[in-house]
């Protein structure tokens, strides 16, 4: 793990008071390193999981040539441009079970989806465009072309190619695309283990009594959701009271437990607690940690660092704040500590309903509902209030509208950027 002192001497503009938002993700990924542990688990024990190694598909996927629909296959030579073509019957091919009769000129096999293709025949006319003469049909002109409505073998996956790469993650598609291999078990990078903890003496945990000047914490909820949805192991630690001895205690259990120790509250300017004073002596003197003033907004205040081997994140205290910096920064820096080549979410154009108030000089991030408008484009507009305490308009969002740095006042039906939801939380 590189010293906080090494990576800032080689981001240019680095300043830890009026840290850029790009400037922050670019020092995350300087900080990790990827996982290089990896085990062979079942299949289905491997979702969410990064995969470790390039997995090298042993068979051809589909295995044969075959048809894409219910219908009737024949050799397409015999179709003519302008004329009607009429074919009689000779068999029936099963998905399963190969037919092995011949077909002459002037004759068709009735086939099912997935059936193999008979030899010689090579497409398919679906059994909804034919009319019916007996044990003849008959194809109308110009509806069909040679080739169509056949899948060809190895057409998803072809032997001994990489049916997937070293890095990406397993989801619902890829764990079905390796069970089509007939493959029960993945090399896959271990998973990796997150303790979270929430601080503060106002933080009350569910099931005490609400006393006057006490919230109830809710980013720990938010935290497991979020974690949860990233496929890692979740070390939930509780509330820890604002006194240095639980503090330190704390923070010593979860790096000994955890590859990432997650904070919300306590790393505020002037903040009268001691996470601070706590994260400065066990990083090592104050250097293995470093206190961000993140040009964002919401969100502005931020810890990064180590403790011993875990890194630290150290967010804001107040929610919607906590689930900006995790999304922003967090979440993107443990999926490259998992292994993962693609760690940044994807960004979608929508166009605005409303005029956005911004700023140039920071990058703000509004909650936004992206609908689609009845000329087909998608359109955001935001959420209710966006103070960064207000957890009920990101609960109504679909997605966060980020606005760069550098950008300032968005006109209605401008295009801006969309960070969706669907797929990250």
């Amino acid at each position: 793990m590189k010293a906080i002192e090494q990576i800032a001497a080689q981001l240019q503009g680095y300043d830890p008071n009026a840290l850029q938002a790009d400037t922050a993700l670019a020092f995350l990924h300087n900080l990790v390193t990827p996982c290089s542990e990896s085990r062979l688990v079942d299949l289905k024990d491997s979702l969410g999981c990064i995969l470790a190694e390039d997995l090298i598909s042993p068979i051809h996927v589909p295995p044969h040539d075959n048809s894409a629909m219910d219908g009737f296959a024949f050799a397409g030579e015999q179709i003519k441009n302008g004329a009607p073509l009429e074919l009689s019957v000779v068999g029936t091919a099963l998905a399963g079970k190969a037919w092995t009769g011949s077909v002459g000129r002037g004759q068709c096999v009735k086939i099912m989806t997935g059936a193999v293709m008979p030899t010689g025949l090579d497409t398919v006319v679906p059994q909804e465009l034919v009319k019916q003469l007996g044990a003849n049909i008959v194809i109308a002109p110009d509806i069909l072309q040679q080739g169509d409505n056949r899948r060809f073998k190895g057409e998803d996956l072809m032997q001994g190619k990489p049916a997937l790469t070293a890095g990406t993650r397993i989801g619902p598609a890829a764990l079905g695309l390796v069970a089509s291999l007939g493959i029960a078990k993945l090399k896959v990078y271990r998973r990796l283990r997150v303790a979270f903890f929430s601080t503060g003496d106002e933080i009350l945990s569910l099931g005490e009594v609400l006393r006057e000047g006490a919230v109830y914490d809710s980013n720990r909820y938010t935290l497991f959701g979020l974690l949860n949805g990233l496929g890692v192991e979740v070390i939930d630690m509780g509330v820890v009271r604002d006194d240095p001895a639980s503090l330190e205690l704390a923070f010593q259990n979860a790096a000994q437990a955890a590859d990432a120790i997650i904070t919300s509250g306590g790393v505020s300017v002037g903040e009268a607690d001691h996470t601070k004073a706590v994260m400065r002596k066990l990083a090592g003197d104050g250097k293995g940690v470093a206190f961000w003033k993140i040009a964002m907004r919401p969100g502005r205040p931020m810890a990064v660092g180590h403790i011993g081997k875990a890194v630290l994140f150290g967010l804001p205290g107040n929610p919607v704040a906590v689930m900006v910096t995790f999304l922003a920064f967090v979440r993107p820096t443990l999926l490259r500590m998992m292994g993962c080549t693609t760690s940044t979410a994807p960004l979608l154009n929508a166009r605005s309903a409303e005029f956005i108030r911004k700023k140039p000089g920071r990058t703000e991030y509004q909650r936004g509902l992206v609908t689609r408008a009845a000329d087909g484009t998608l359109t955001v507009a935001t959420t209710g209030q966006q103070g960064s305490g207000v957890l009920s308009s990101m609960v109504q969002a679909n997605g966060l509208i980020v606005l760069a740095h550098d950008q300032s006042d968005v006109l209605a039906g401008q295009e801006v950027a969309v960070m969706m939801f669907d797929g990250v939380i």
